[in-house]
């Protein structure tokens, strides 16, 4: 039978691991915005204090790069930044309201620019252990398995942003390879009709010098 102290800690563990998620709402998205567009997200925080994150990378159009711009319930600007190829930038909800994440593509006459993006409200609550009964843990237990958690969910946070740079690099590669062939194609097409012009414009010359005019003066 198991010991009744060992098996407290595991279910405080699977109730600690079960409740962090609640508290992280998160939004991610792949939006293609047209030449000469501008688009915003919106994200409504109910409580001051909050954390929110904000992630995005160009995957495809042009150089890779866009406007973006951030901005609270007040309409002020938090972030904002021109012609970026990615970003990740974490704030503070001072007020309660509607954030506004705008992306504009004024820059581009024609080419749209393809960005992944993802936005996070999160709320870190340290649960307040209080001891009742013999079968409670000490204090520096629970907090040492509470930072263990937060540790485990950074790892986690960081495993998660290397796949997306390398899901980023991935798809600007790819982009521009594509790219690259439509280019080679384009020329080479190109290439052989200027081939082709030139050929008869040669036959065309050739067999007007040897021509011989009949008829006298």
């Amino acid at each position: 039978m198991a010991h009744p102290r060992l098996t407290a800690i595991v279910l405080l563990l699977c109730g600690l691991v079960a409740f962090y998620p609640l508290n992280t709402n998160a939004t991610a998205l792949t939006y293609n915005v047209a030449a000469n567009e501008a688009a915003c997200f919106y994200l409504w925080s109910d409580a001051p204090g909050k954390k929110i994150g904000f992630y995005f990378a160009v995957q495809s159009g042009g150089s890779f790069d866009i406007d973006f711009t951030v901005k609270d319930p007040q309409n002020k600007v938090i972030l904002d930044g021109e012609r970026e190829r990615q970003g990740d930038y974490v704030f503070t909800a001072n007020h309660v309201g509607e954030y506004a994440f705008c992306f504009a593509n004024d820059m581009s006459t024609f080419a749209e620019k393809l960005v992944d993006f993802e936005i996070t409200l999160e709320h870190e609550v340290r649960p307040n252990y209080q001891k009742s009964g013999s079968s409670a843990q000490p204090p520096e237990a629970l907090d040492n398995m509470d930072e263990s958690l937060f540790r485990l969910s950074g790892a986690l946070t960081n495993v998660a942003r290397t796949q997306k740079y390398f899901r980023t690099r991935e798809n600007r590669n790819s982009s521009t390879v594509i790219s690259t062939e439509s280019r080679i194609f384009w020329f080479a097409l190109l290439e052989s009709a200027a081939i082709i012009v030139m050929a008869g414009l040669q036959v065309f010359v050739v067999r007007n010098f040897f021509s011989v005019k009949k008829g006298g003066v």
